[in-house]
């Protein structure tokens, strides 16, 4: 009890004295305290939504322009929604491991299929070495990739259970567009937590299509098929170069994911000896990375940076002082709402379509715009969004896209032309933070 709850309680019992001399009674029970709010990070959330007709050819486009858009999207049924799949898989994956034995249904296994052929068309393509070509800012041979696996997309989709022929052609429509864009971006060859945002909302259609059964598949779709992506997306980023999609990473955790440190965090949460700062022990980084995402994105970082996390990833390092993995597992969804889901510059890549809903706003609210060449949107007339990239313009840079930051995994290759590096180390190389 809170000392001015006891104050109260004390004097009403006083009172009570007062009232009937020579009687006791007991004291009243004490009010409770104001409320601070809703404490839940999934307020709001529900159920996917099963689409039971069959969905339209209209095909998936960007409709969050400005913050009046992202308004309303944060109170249509799609955003929660989008919780509620996040906190389905949440709470699937808590105190379950990624080596775990366990059936795998004939959906889960098209998927990693799927996956698989993606990480095929890596192999498939080698980055281009053309000195002419070739910059420290991405290697241009993902544009390869990327229009390799737009012209795959309908035919891997195929494969998947219920999707297969000509009636099931609008719902691969509206899933391809999530499928490729979850790869990166092969204009600026970069990626984020928005493509990365991209392959939950084509988890999420599956689930909506019941392709997928939430509560039968959820685990293995978060430790199976969605841990398959982030390790296929690791081996892309390492042999093209892709650049983080801003700055800031994904704001302070890792330079290119998220959702592997929210779902993470959940396979942890009342693990019996694990604890947030066991991050700092490298042997148990090493030891737990193959069971826990958590650690396999610690191991991530560590492998191509030098120094603490202190100094190159402040967020983490303040994260690992919180004593219990539930209340990492909390903020992380939190902050993900923020900085994912309701940071305009992210959001306004989503893609709304008969299948994933933007809801009942008007057309002519989202009409009429234009992209400039860092992908930002603006409303026809209106000034594009600028900081000063390029050059001879002028100092300025937002949150939103940074400055271009090289690859740490072009340097190793210089360094291997050059022979200071032998071709059968991992590639990456280890620079220090300045």
């Amino acid at each position: 009890m809170s000392p001015s709850n006891m104050d109260l309680a004390a004097k009403e019992v006083l009172a009570n004295k007062l009232r009937h001399p020579g009687h006791t009674t007991a004291a009243a029970p004490p009010a409770p305290p104001p409320s601070a709010g809703p404490t839940d990070p999934f307020e709001g959330a529900i159920e996917p939504v099963l689409i039971t007709e069959p969905v339209g050819d209209e095909r998936p486009r960007k409709r969050i322009v400005t913050a009046r858009h992202l308004e309303h999207f944060q109170h249509t049924a799609l955003f929660g929604e989008i919780l509620g799949f996040i906190r389905a898989c949440n709470q699937a994956v808590k105190g379950h491991t990624l080596t775990e034995s366990e059936d795998v249904s004939p959906v889960i296994q098209s998927l990693l299929d799927v996956l698989d052929r993606v990480r095929t068309l890596v192999d498939e393509t080698p980055r281009d070495t053309d000195s002419a070509s070739v910059s420290r800012f991405g290697n241009p041979a993902f544009r390869t990739l990327y229009t390799k696996i737009c012209d795959a997309t309908d035919t891997l989709l195929q494969r998947i259970p219920g999707l297969e022929g000509d009636s099931h052609r609008a719902a691969r429509q509206q899933l391809s567009v999530y499928f490729y864009e979850a790869w990166g971006n092969a204009k600026r060859i970069d990626y984020g937590s928005g493509m990365e945002l991209n392959f939950l909302c084509w988890m999420l259609g599956l689930v909506k299509l019941g392709v997928l059964d939430l509560a039968k598949d959820a685990r293995t779709l978060v430790l199976r098929v969605f841990w398959r992506y982030i390790e296929i997306m690791r081996v892309i980023q390492a042999t093209y170069w892709l650049e983080p999609a801003g700055s800031h990473g994904v704001w302070g955790l890792d330079d290119y994911h998220f959702l592997p440190f929210l779902w993470g965090a959940g396979q942890l949460v009342d693990h019996p000896f694990l604890r947030p700062k066991s991050i700092h022990d490298s042997e148990m980084v090493d030891e737990c990375s193959t069971k826990y995402m958590y650690f396999a994105c610690i191991q991530a970082i560590n492998a191509v940076k030098t120094e603490s996390l202190r100094w190159h990833s402040p967020m983490l390092d303040d994260i690992s002082s919180v004593r219990t993995w539930a209340k990492v597992n909390q903020g992380m969804v939190k902050m993900y709402l923020a900085e994912v889901l309701l940071k305009l510059p992210i959001a306004q890549h989503i893609f709304f379509g008969s299948l994933l809903s933007f809801g009942d706003m008007d057309d002519d609210d989202v009409a009429g715009v234009e992209e400039d060449e860092h992908g930002h949107r603006f409303e026809a007339g209106a000034t594009p969004h600028k900081h000063g990239h390029g050059e001879g313009q002028a100092a300025g840079w937002g949150d939103c896209c940074g400055i271009p930051i090289p690859s740490v995994f072009a340097a190793l290759e210089k360094e291997r032309e050059a022979g200071h590096r032998p071709a059968t180390e991992w590639p990456v190389r280890r620079i220090p933070f300045d």
